[in-house]
This record gives structure tokens, C-alpha cells and sequence, in this order.
């Protein structure tokens, strides 16, 4: 290293922001994620013992996938090289590939390759890399904020363990804010200090987004003045300034985040329209997230309104994509369709006792057997083992319905659907008992 690349690698580690500054060097400075680095989980273990196989990190931005492979480049005893699927091709992971192989011939190391947004990839460049981690020239770590499940293939899937990244908790975010105000890495210099208020504001309104935090709270110490005492104090006010986006309020009443997402869901169940589009309006008007809000909407939807009107989870899907490509302030309008839809329509949680009931009859029963009418019957063999046979067609009878046994005969008779007497599941239950009692 000349004396002009020490001067820019030390000038960018004074100047980086501060969410790369305190980025853990260690698994036991990461903040959250004790799902999978918990002490006794699979992931902290190999982390440690230095056994690492191809993993997959995939998780929303600001939730720890670029540190996680910081830390086992930190503690691994391999060779750690790092690309970007934005900004890297096929000539790159040629390079990264040839340097393995020198390195293991030459040291008998391996190599740790981590790819960020590896979605970014094409089939080809995927594919390129297969033999080389079915090999072990490579050691791959992919990170990822789509489902890998859709956009990264299947072969490199079965050759990695997935690990699903959460949203930090608000506590994880207070956690790394106040780290953030004290460390000597990050703001502590500053002599800063933040209300009980601006910290709860600001931990809630990042939803679950570390870097969104920490670029915050950044910004607000350094553009807010020293006041007469020396310090820097960050009050509510300076951090909706700062993210441009007004902060539920964490009164003594209760009156918070929870409390209104609560009642918003509560009126649509409740079929209050009036109360449902007042607590629209309160998240909108306080800054929460839109995707956050037409998530909600789905829910109840299927939830609360089911089969009763199968037309209410229709407009609240088209509702969130909707949304999604308007954007504000226009996207109101189509949420509040939406929820007033929701709100009036009739009523039905027999979908949600369905599941409930059938999930617990399978905890409890264990795997039966499927009727051997009912069993594939597609392959060759099949036959000889009984498979399919006795099967009824329901399309060549009467109605397109036929009596025969679809449960497990342990369970036979059970019912988990129950339909409602409201709305459209009248005529389901009307339907099912003619279909029953024209086929006896």
C-alpha cells in the first residue's frame, strides 16, 4: 500500500457514515437476529467453529446481511473476497474463481465469496458459479432482499442454507441508537443526548431498518447546535425534521403506534366505516408506511371478511399494488376504498377456524396416511401397489360431486370449514348441503 491509498483508506474509515463505522466486528456486538445467532442456533455455531457451509442471507434493508458476513470475514480463518451483483459480472467471479484456486493449491485455504444482492444475477451468472461451490473452491455467502425462492436459483439453493433475516425489534433500534450517541466510534465526541420521546419516535418510525436509524440520528447531531450547557440535545421535533416524516406520539395515554394500528383493524372488523377511514387518516397522516397499511387491509380481508365476500381480499390486493405504483398523496383515495370496502362487508371468520382446526388435528394425529384412492397413481407401479384405485371422478357424476372418503379414515366425519351465515357463505352452505343431499 503507497502513501496515497493509506491516506484514502484512512480518510474513509474518519468520513464513512456512521451506520459502516459501528458495524460489528463480532457475533456478540450484533444487536437482534437471535433467531438464528443465538448461542445454541446452527448459524452462531458454525460462525464460531469456523465450519461454514453456503449460506443465503435474506431479509429486508438495514437488518444485518452485509454485517453478518462482516463478522465471519472478521473471524474466519479463509480467504475473504466480497462482490457486488449491481456493479460485477462474469469476468469478475472469473477472477474471484482463479484466485481460489491459487490460494488453496498454494496455502490450502478456502475461499469465502460474498455476493451483496446476489438476486441481481442473471441464470447464467448463477449458473457460473454451481461447480465451484459444489466443489468447495468456494465458500458462498448470498445476500438478498428478494426471496431466494424466486430469484436465485434452484441449484444454488439446495447448496445453501437459507437464513431469513426479521426487522429489528424497536428495542434492537434503541439499542444501536444509543450505541450510536455514546460509542467513541460513532457520535460520542458530540456529547449528544436524545429524549425518551425522540428515541421511541425514532426506533418505531424505522420499521426495523438499522441504517435508516443511524443515518437519522446522524444527521440530526450534526446539524443540531450545542446549547449552553456543551451538549447536543436531540428532541422529537429535530428527528421527524431530520426524516421528514411526523412520529406516531408515545403519549401517557396509550395513544401510540400499537394502540392505532389496533383500532384501525378493530373498526373494519367492527363493519365501522367511519372509525376504520379515521384511523386511515391518522397513519397517514403520521407517516406510516403504505405498504405497512395495505398489508393490514389484506389481512382482515381474509381474516375477518372470508368467504362472506370473496371479492373483499381481490380489492384489497389490487389495492396494494395500486398504491405501489401512485404513490401520495393519490394512494389515500385508494386506501380508503379499500378499507370502507372492507369495513361494510359482511362478516365471516370460518376460513380462519378452518385452518386453526385442521393445523391442530395434524399436531395431534401426526401423519396419516392418505386413502390409497386418493394416492398417485401417475407413475409406473403405481398399480401394483393399489394406488388410485377405486378412485371416483367427481365430473362423471351427477353435479360434479360424489361421495367418497377425502380425509384420512382416523378422521373421518370431521369438519373444520364451517361456513358462516352471512354474506356469500349462505350459498356456500347452501350449495354443499344440496351437493350432500342429492348424492345419497
Amino acid at each position: 500500500m503507497d502513501i496515497f491509498e493509506y491516506m484514502r483508506e484512512t480518510n474513509k474509515e474518519k468520513e464513512s457514515p456512521l451506520a459502516a463505522r459501528l458495524r460489528p466486528m463480532t457475533l456478540d456486538e450484533v444487536v437482534g437476529q437471535e433467531h438464528i445467532i443465538g448461542k445454541d442456533k446452527l448459524l452462531y455455531r458454525a460462525i464460531k467453529a469456523d465450519k461454514l457451509s453456503s449460506v443465503i442471507f435474506y431479509g429486508p434493508p438495514g437488518t444485518g446481511k452485509t454485517t453478518l458476513a462482516k463478522v465471519i470475514a472478521n473471524t474466519t480463518s479463509s480467504e475473504f473476497m466480497q462482490i457486488n451483483a449491481t456493479t460485477s459480472g462474469k469476468k469478475d467471479m472469473e477472477d474471484v474463481v482463479a484466485k481460489a484456486k491459487d490460494i488453496a493449491g498454494m496455502y490450502g485455504k478456502k475461499t469465502i465469496l460474498f455476493i451483496d444482492e446476489i438476486h441481481r444475477f442473471n441464470k447464467a451468472q448463477q449458473d457460473y458459479l454451481l461447480p465451484y461451490v459444489e466443489d468447495g473452491t468456494i465458500i458462498l455467502i448470498g445476500a438478498t432482499t428478494e426471496n431466494p425462492y424466486f430469484e436465485v436459483n434452484g441449484a444454488l439453493i439446495s447448496r445453501s442454507h437459507i437464513f431469513e433475516l426479521k426487522p429489528l425489534s424497536i428495542e434492537n433500534i434503541k439499542t444501536l441508537i444509543m450505541r450510536a450517541i455514546e460509542s467513541d466510534k460513532g457520535m460520542g465526541a458530540y456529547n449528544a443526548d436524545i429524549t425518551d420521546e425522540a428515541l421511541n419516535g425514532l426506533a418505531d418510525i424505522c420499521d426495523g431498518d438499522a441504517r435508516h436509524a443511524l443515518n437519522a440520528i446522524e444527521l440530526a447531531i450534526l446539524t443540531t447546535d450545542k446549547s449552553d450547557d456543551g451538549k447536543v440535545h436531540i428532541t422529537l421535533p429535530i428527528i421527524e425534521d431530520c426524516i421528514q416524516r411526523r412520529v406516531m406520539r408515545f403519549d401517557k395515554t396509550g395513544d401510540n403506534h400499537y394502540d392505532t394500528i389496533s383500532a384501525f383493524i378493530k373498526s373494519m372488523r367492527g363493519s365501522d366505516p367511519d372509525a376504520a377511514v379515521y384511523y386511515l387518516a391518522k397513519m397517514i397522516e403520521s407517516g406510516e408506511d403504505v405498504k405497512f397499511i395495505a398489508r393490514r387491509i389484506m389481512i382482515c380481508a381474509s381474516e375477518d371478511v372470508g368467504n362472506a365476500d370473496p371479492q373483499a381480499l381481490q380489492v384489497a390486493v389490487a389495492a396494494a399494488a395500486a398504491v405501489e405504483r401512485v404513490g401520495w398523496p393519490e394512494s389515500s383515495i385508494i386506501l380508503s376504498q379499500a378499507v370502507t370496502y372492507v369495513a361494510t362487508a359482511p362478516k365471516s371468520n370460518a376460513a380462519v377456524c378452518a385452518i386453526e382446526e385442521a393445523q391442530n388435528a395434524v399436531r395431534e394425529t401426526g401423519n396419516l396416511p392418505v386413502p390409497v384412492h386418493l394416492q398417485d397413481a401417475h407413475y409406473k407401479g403405481a398399480a401394483k401397489l393399489g394406488h388410485g384405485i377405486g378412485y371416483k371422478y367427481a365430473h362423471d357424476y351427477k353435479n360434479n360431486y360424489v361421495k367418497q372418503q377425502y380425509l384420512p379414515y382416523e378422521l373421518s366425519g370431521k369438519e373444520f370449514y364451517r361456513p358462516s351465515d352471512n354474506g356469500y357463505e349462505v350459498k356456500i352452505k347452501e350449495h354443499m348441503k344440496k351437493l350432500k343431499k342429492e348424492a345419497e
